[in-house]
């Protein structure tokens, strides 16, 4: 089953570079990368699986998606945070939270395989188990 996957960024250089790579390791998934100034709420209901990145905490850019994530159910979909700061992370984290996502516990901070962490939510997406 092709999964329908939304990435949200703040648009920074950093998490735009990160963002593309997260697209090119989902291969056989229908892949929307859109900066949050150019977000709309309907791109999330149609989404089985979110990645949102910001550089710092609380961007001006995400505050549109920061309202939406807190008057929407996503009950059962899955979410993965990438940022190189713990910071921008815990924001991340705490934007999701009323949306009920479910959250893989660990975010992306700039170190790591990329390509197996991207592929692994989407695979946990379906196992709905601990990673």
């Amino acid at each position: 089953m092709e999964k329908t996957v939304l990435i949200v960024t703040d648009g920074a250089e950093n998490t735009q570079k990160t963002a593309r790579a997260i697209k090119g390791a989902l291969e056989g998934c229908r892949v929307t990368l859109v900066r949050a100034e150019d977000f709309e709420g309907p791109q999330l209901l149609s989404a089985d699986v979110c990645f949102f990145g910001a550089e710092t905490p609380d961007p001006p850019s995400f505050t549109y998606l920061y309202k939406v994530l807190a008057h929407i159910n996503l009950a059962g979909r899955s979410c993965g945070i990438f940022s190189n700061s713990e910071e921008a992370a815990a924001y991340l984290r705490g934007m999701v939270h009323d949306s009920e996502l479910v959250l893989y516990p660990q975010p992306f901070l700039g170190a790591g395989d990329i390509n197996a962490w991207a592929a692994g939510i989407v695979t946990w997406s379906v196992k709905k188990d601990t990673p």
